[in-house]
């Protein structure tokens, strides 16, 4: 029995070690492979996700030489007499085993356990969905719930404040740093936007096309939205589309898109601005 139970220790330990790992780095392949890996991370990062995936599975393939529960091993050889200090050393050692074997260390040890146990539960099952649930993109109510907060100021902000932004290859992301920040928006008015987003409600009874903008990873999607002048009963909330149009300046100040077309199409591919 005793030897059942290291082993299935060692089994445990190499399956919340290595194991999962190794199904991170599968599941990370797979999407690079066909073409997915951006829904969760920026393109510029998935070569370095690819390579730190191909070093896991090298990893996992080395450990695997190794001995079952080698890695509760310390180098110790614990079978040596080592003489008059291991003689000096037998009392401490032996006082540590009595304190192991008080009740309260053996409520610690069974507290820890139940710890590791229900770590282990939980880490499994994210991983396993991470291997069976299909790759999909942040939902729409992801974006609306963040839309609220401070509008985040992508690149070129600064020199959209500046008023001399070039914005032929603007995306959603860049012209809501332009809504957002331009001192001078007079010279804005009247320039041609072709852009792709998913509608969402805007202030009042308007409507904004929305689009998120990661820097590296999911984790930091920020939300751009543009208020577009459209009817608002036209389109359902989430709805994809292309708009073509020109920016326009109110009297005060602000900007909006004045839509000359608006076609409703699929998701694209990569859904999100970088």
């Amino acid at each position: 029995m005793p030897e059942f139970s290291a082993r299935s220790r060692a089994l445990a330990t190499r399956w919340l070690g290595i194991g999962l790992a190794s199904v991170v780095a599968v599941v990370t392949l797979g999407l690079a492979v066909t073409d997915r890996l951006s829904l969760y991370i920026s393109p510029e990062s998935v070569w370095f996700a690819c390579a730190a995936a191909v070093v896991t599975l090298a990893g996992a393939i080395w450990s695997c030489a190794l001995p079952l529960g080698a890695e509760e091993d310390h180098g110790h050889d614990h079978g040596h007499d080592h003489g008059p200090a291991a003689s000096r050393s037998a009392e401490p050692a032996a006082s540590v085993d009595d304190e192991a074997d008080r009740p309260s260390g053996l409520s610690r040890r069974r507290l820890a356990g139940v710890g590791a146990l229900a770590g282990g539960v939980v880490a499994t099952g994210v991983v396993v969905s991470a291997l069976v649930l299909p790759p999909a993109s942040l939902s729409v109510e992801l974006a609306m719930s963040r839309a609220g907060e401070e509008t985040a100021l992508f690149a070129g902000a600064d020199t959209v404040a500046l008023g001399v932004a070039d914005t032929s290859t603007f995306g959603v992301g860049d012209w809501a740093s332009v809504f957002a920040a331009a001192t001078n928006t007079a010279a804005y008015d009247g320039a041609d936007v072709t852009l792709q987003g998913f509608v969402t409600p805007g202030e009042g009874d308007g409507v904004n096309l929305t689009r998120l903008v990661i820097t590296h990873c999911v984790i930091d999607a920020q939300t751009a939205a543009l208020p577009v002048s459209v009817d608002a009963d036209a389109y359902k909330t989430g709805q994809w589309v292309e708009i073509t149009g020109k920016v326009r300046a109110d009297d005060d100040g602000s900007l909006h898109i004045e839509p000359t077309d608006v076609v409703a199409i699929d998701e694209p591919k990569d859904p999100y601005e970088y």
